[in-house]
């Protein structure tokens, strides 16, 4: 069966996205480009205390020169005069940079809402049918929509959703399987595109989703499979017959 995911589907420069109807990213504002590969809660909690989830997941807010002052002192134990050599900049700005950092830092985590796992399960079900009316309706107005490592970002509801009717739901085929998991402390998934012919889900990556206050700020697919091991999800999908008990797994 042809790959009909979304690797295969990412256009290859503005020209191909133009032949999909679709327009090419605009450069992210927040330097979107900088990101950290998904940590497993498991591995992440049994961390030292400043790799907690936490800090993994408020750090991925910060302006990129705030996100690397803060990493150099409270992770790597640098001190205020290495951290401005390193940064090319004053002593006092060095410091002003990591005084905003750790401000920022507790008062920007994404809101552990009582809703989220009716959120979660939302997004699951509006997935796995291909609708993409129903993911778009559980977006905040800003959302991002973004492919690591891949230099493709979306932001706010009417380019999320241009993005998944044109290239992820194309006529909006389902298609698509989730396995829960977490990353960064957020909710996440294993995603597998179904195979009918041959009872199997192949894979395609990890989505990560950013929830804040009851809603999802932010979408990420990674499209290397081979995270899929490290949050202890399969390899391959096998589907169940009818009644057989749902999907199990093939590591």
């Amino acid at each position: 069966m042809p790959d009909r995911g979304w690797r295969r589907l990412v256009p290859r420069g503005p020209r191909g996205l133009r032949a999909r109807g679709l327009r090419a990213p605009r450069p992210a504002d927040d330097d979107s480009w900088a990101w950290l590969e998904p940590y497993p809660s498991p591995l992440a909690e049994s961390g030292p205390p400043s790799m907690s989830l936490a800090f993994i997941a408020a750090l991925q807010r910060l302006p990129p020169r705030e996100r690397a002052a803060l990493v150099l002192s409270d992770v790597l134990g640098f001190g205020v005069a290495e951290i401005a050599q390193m940064l090319d900049c004053e002593h006092a700005a060095a410091s002003r940079l990591l005084s905003s950092a750790r401000t920022a830092v507790p008062g920007r985590l994404p809101g552990q809402a009582a809703d989220e796992d009716a959120v979660v399960s939302r997004f699951t079900a509006a997935f796995e049918r291909g609708d993409v009316a129903g993911i778009t309706a559980l977006l905040t107005r800003d959302a991002w929509l973004r492919m690591r490592p891949l230099p493709l970002a979306f932001r706010g509801r009417k380019a999320a959703r241009h993005f998944l009717a044109v290239l992820a739901f194309p006529g909006g085929t389902p298609g698509y399987r989730l396995v829960a998991t977490r990353a960064n402390g957020q909710p996440a998934f294993g995603c597998y595109l179904r195979d009918a012919a041959a009872g199997i889900g192949r894979p395609c990556g990890l989505v990560v989703l950013t929830v804040d206050a009851g809603r999802i700020a932010a979408i990420d697919r990674f499209v290397d499979n081979s995270l899929l091991p490290k949050f202890g999800l399969p390899r391959i999908l096998h589907e169940d017959p009818p009644g057989g008990g749902g999907p199990s797994a093939a590591r």
